[in-house]
């Protein structure tokens, strides 16, 4: 459909904007109405829970699935209206393992590079140059049925750079890798980003978004929750830091005579401060606890805050 949500204008500074975006499944509003914009040089993260309508937001700017409602452009171009030009721009690495089992890890490359009408020799040398660059060049001839998991999730980003696309999308890059494997990735994406690429993803991994990220949004049930750095939205919605106490009668008790905000979680009560030091003091010197613990407050405090603590498959 046409987009006749945004002015016209010369230049679109941001690589996406979306306005009132909806994706509707039969009863089901996957994606309900959320707006957000992508600034180029930046990566952007969506976090939630599962079924929040991350995925179903991604596949939309990567031009899977047409939207239902809403006004969307990436690289100022409608995805509806400019598939083609837009794919030639992005690079993909999708949550599932898809790579080629009858190629080489050479061959995923080479053949991949050959749908974008890249030379023969160019395309040669790419795939040499992308093997190293995640440092899969000792595995150059080995099929794929043979590589870890980490090396094949490696070779698909390795893939989706084959285009030099100006725009990265990631759905859970680094699902069940190692630290070691994780901590690769990382170091490759931030490598991405500062050589001017754009970087959109999804993550399960709090630590993850936190690390790379230079801003997020939490959905859940198809909405936008929040919006900011990992460090503002940790600020605003938790404080500083989180203080851990044993979960007991006299604690609860104390603490509730005290006005003092808290939360029970399983045996332990938190409470979050913007000085633990204090409700330290306090927890000591009036309240009897067992053992205290305190740590910094992380995006995950934010996350199970925003979303909850209960399980969702």
């Amino acid at each position: 459909m046409p987009n006749h949500c945004f002015k016209e204008r010369e230049a679109i500074p941001d690589i996406i904007e979306a306005q009132e975006l909806r994706k509707i499944f039969g009863d089901v509003n996957a994606v309900d109405g959320i707006s957000f914009s992508v600034k180029k040089g930046e990566v952007f993260g969506f976090l939630g829970p599962n079924g929040a309508g991350k995925t179903s937001t991604m596949k939309i700017i990567a031009c899977v699935s047409p939207r239902t409602s809403g006004a969307i452009r990436v690289f100022g171009m409608d995805p509806d209206l400019y598939p083609a030009e837009i794919k030639q721009r992005i690079g993909v690495v999708p949550q599932e393992t898809n790579l080629d089992p009858d190629f080489t890890c050479y061959g995923n490359l080479f053949t991949y590079s050959r749908y974008f009408d890249i030379p023969p020799d160019i395309a040669h040398k790419k795939a040499k140059d992308l093997l190293e660059f995640v440092q899969l060049q000792e595995k150059r001839d080995v099929t794929v049925e043979k590589l870890s998991g980490g090396m094949k999730r490696r070779l698909i980003l390795a893939r989706a750079l084959v285009n030099n696309p100006d725009l990265l999308i990631l759905d859970e890059p680094t699902i069940g890798l190692d630290p070691q494997a994780r901590h690769l990735i990382w170091e490759r994406l931030k490598k991405l980003q500062s050589q001017g690429n754009t970087i959109v993803l999804t993550t399960h991994y709090l630590d993850e978004a936190a690390r790379l990220c230079d801003r997020l949004v939490i959905m859940d049930n198809g909405k936008i929750l929040v919006e900011g750095s990992p460090a503002d939205l940790v600020k605003q919605y938790v404080g500083n830091e989180i203080v851990e106490v044993e979960r007991t009668e006299e604690v609860v008790s104390c603490l509730l005579g005290k006005s003092i905000p808290f939360e029970v979680i399983g045996d332990t009560v938190q409470i979050a401060a913007d000085s633990s030091r204090e409700v330290a003091r306090v927890l000591f010197d009036h309240c009897s606890p067992q053992k205290v613990l305190t740590r910094p407050a992380t995006l995950e405090d934010v996350f199970l805050k925003l979303t909850g603590r209960k399980l969702r498959e």
